[in-house]
């Protein structure tokens, strides 16, 4: 029950600061009277709840709102901030790898969602460094979301331990 004071808490006074700065016109913070500060101050009530209120399971939820956020923020403001699917997937990878540091559990899907992350920010230069195949780009286009399928399913499919 503690937690959800926490939750509560934390992010009514992130709500109440961030409608007072707007009401009050404070002109350093006007870049962040948007919908992505909402994401940031749910996310970080979650992660108060998760880590000081020891609710675990709300670690995932709070780094993907902040991370998505915090995205959504950066993306327009610096050149080197990627707008590509794998930065969302990167998001979700870090919370399942924080996740896994306080719950024990986890980390399989946080290491997979870090490859995929990786594979999607870095395709282009991966597909463009296969030489050595003899295959079309169009065709190893084509057959990645293959490749995912098949893993997809193996892992829907195969027995659980």
């Amino acid at each position: 029950m503690k937690s959800h004071k926490l939750f509560t808490g934390v992010a009514l006074v992130g709500f109440g600061i961030y409608f007072l700065l707007k009401v009050l016109k404070v002109t350093p913070f006007e870049s962040f009277y948007s919908w992505p500060t909402l994401l940031i101050i749910v996310g970080l009530a979650f992660l108060f709840q998760g880590f000081l209120g020891k609710d675990y399971s709300s670690i995932l939820p709070g780094v993907i709102l902040t991370g998505f956020g915090l995205h959504f923020h950066l993306v327009n403001k610096l050149a080197i901030w990627p707008n590509d699917t794998g930065t969302f997937l990167l998001i979700i990878a870090l919370g399942f790898i924080l996740f896994h540091q306080k719950a024990g559990s986890g980390l399989m899907n946080g290491v997979l969602f870090l490859l995929l992350a990786g594979f999607l920010l870095f395709y282009e230069d991966i597909i463009d460094s296969i030489t050595f195949i003899q295959v079309g780009q169009e065709t190893l286009k084509f057959l990645t979301p293959l490749l995912f399928l098949l893993i997809g399913g193996y892992f829907l499919l195969s027995k659980r331990k």
